[in-house]
């Protein structure tokens, strides 16, 4: 690990869970629900995806093997708010069957597999990319695994951590090669940059209130240095 960006990462977090408290992230009662869920955000807000979810809970699809039995119209119909309902009916409906075939339907059995070979396995799945796939390692199969989103790269770009234009690999080994290798805080650390970037480090961002602002040492925010601080 480099020490001052291991300091950094970790001074960034602290702050963040200073401000926001832990986050309880991610939303699901069984594993099966967190691999849905990974599946039905996929380009939509989590607001949309979990209606979906709601709606295959109430009509009692949420389990494996009545998604995988099912037509995947009828499962279309069931998570319309997710938008591209179509395409997302035939990811879950194909999911559903490969966890039953390949790993009898059990999470821990699923989870018991080496972390880079599940990760291969499951990005060979059509539809599924890497932050789908990342999602369901760490908070279904509780692999240390780091989730990376459009706003981890703004906000970690906007502090010169990353470049702007940045992959999905560079932004995950910033924090894969100099954070300790622990689930409960990838899981959290993820969490927090959601929250911020949901609520104040947007697109125009509300530098004024960032409780990264309070991180102290080389840390520097371009955005804020463009922007005059704005009222919320």
């Amino acid at each position: 690990m480099t020490t001052s960006l291991t300091g950094d990462l970790l001074a960034i977090y602290d702050a963040l869970h200073a401000a926001f408290g832990h986050q309880h992230w991610w939303p699901a009662e069984t594993p099966f629900e967190t691999m849905i869920g990974a599946i039905l955000t996929q380009n939509v807000s989590w607001k949309n995806a979990a209606r979906a979810i709601e709606n295959l809970e109430a009509a009692g699809m949420l389990d494996p093997d009545l998604i995988a039995a099912t037509d995947t119209g009828d499962i279309a119909r069931l998570i319309v708010p997710s938008r591209f309902y179509n395409q997302k009916a035939e990811r879950i409906r194909e999911f559903a069957g490969i966890y039953i075939a390949e790993f009898q339907a059990d999470p821990a059995v699923m989870a018991a597999r080496e972390t880079g070979a599940l990760r291969d396995r499951l990005l060979a799945i059509k539809g599924f990319g890497k932050e789908t796939v990342d999602t369901i390692l760490l908070y279904a199969c509780g692999k240390p695994v780091f989730v990376v989103d459009t706003y981890t790269r703004r906000i970690f770009s906007r502090y010169g951590l990353l470049p702007e234009t940045v992959s999905y690999d560079q932004a995950q080994r910033l924090f894969s090669d100099h954070l300790p290798q622990d689930v409960g805080l990838f899981n959290d650390y993820h969490a927090q940059i959601v929250r911020l970037g949901k609520t104040t480090c947007r697109k125009s961002p509300f530098c004024d209130r960032c409780p990264i602002r309070r991180v102290h040492g080389s840390l520097r925010c371009a955005a804020a240095a463009r922007m005059p601080d704005r009222d919320p």
